[in-house]
């Protein structure tokens, strides 16, 4: 029997997320996409001092952002639901969740019941009742 890979403690990013998640990590993706979500920004394949990619996430991740840039769309994805998720699994309660993303609370426990939309619970781990 094939050994699973562990699940992440996040939910799985969308597609148009994964390229950021793999160059920068989740939470250099979620500082990007709190900054330019919605918008469209440039990211040069030689990043410069200037660059305000560099001022958020530095040299090394800049250029990191660079390399996966063709596979980047033109506008910075807002995704607020996935985000809406990873937050909700770092332990940010809804209120917090939803000024973050700048909803309304009713949005973020919609996006909360979805089934899937909450961790499941890891079975290796012994109850408490």
């Amino acid at each position: 029997m094939a050994k699973s890979e562990p699940k992440p403690p996040f939910p799985k990013p969308p597609a148009q997320v994964e390229p950021y998640m793999e160059a920068l990590g989740l939470d250099d993706t979620l500082k990007f996409l709190e900054a330019f979500g919605g918008t469209e920004i440039y990211i040069a394949t030689h990043p410069t001092a200037r660059s305000q990619v560099v001022d958020l996430l530095g040299f090394p991740k800049a250029k990191m952002l660079a390399d996966v840039e063709a596979r980047l769309q033109s506008r910075v994805p807002l995704v607020k639901e996935w985000r809406a998720k990873v937050y909700f699994s770092q332990g940010l309660k809804t209120v917090e969740i939803a000024r973050k993303l700048g909803v309304a609370d009713a949005s973020v426990r919609r996006w909360l019941a979805k089934p899937g939309a909450r961790p499941e619970a890891d079975p290796n781990q012994p109850s408490l009742f």
